[in-house]
């Protein structure tokens, strides 16, 4: 997967909003105003990637299976996993992190707003 399929994949999931609350060269996007994922649009290794919020015991698994999967330099480690996009992660994994991200957001929400969030995509 690279940048603008990722980027194509976060906005068609509905409640998404995309931003540049850092600054012009890091995309955020947010579901119920909480961040569930950023990229940087200018990679310093040259290799784009995305940060996600990630279970702790899955974070773990995927650790060890994928190459493509770290810890990211600018995240919490305990919360956040770094996917390279264009690595060894399939494209359907990387869809499923996203997905994962967005239920680690809502699941912290207030229940008012975690209803609210599930009778949007009714």
């Amino acid at each position: 997967m690279n940048i603008e399929e990722y980027r194509e994949y976060c906005l068609s999931i509905k409640g998404v909003t995309e931003s540049f609350p850092f600054d012009e060269h890091t995309l955020v996007y947010k579901i119920m105003d909480k961040m569930f994922t950023f990229a940087p649009l200018n990679p310093k290794e040259g290799r784009f990637w995305a940060d996600t919020k990630c279970d702790t015991i899955k974070s773990a698994e995927l650790l060890e299976q994928y190459s493509g999967i770290s810890f990211g330099p600018y995240s919490d480690k305990k919360y956040w996993i770094t996917i390279y996009l264009e690595s060894d992660v399939p494209d359907s994994l990387i869809k499923e992190l996203i997905n994962h991200s967005i239920e680690e957001v809502v699941k912290k929400l207030p229940k008012k707003k975690q209803e609210e969030y599930y009778a949007t995509l009714r």
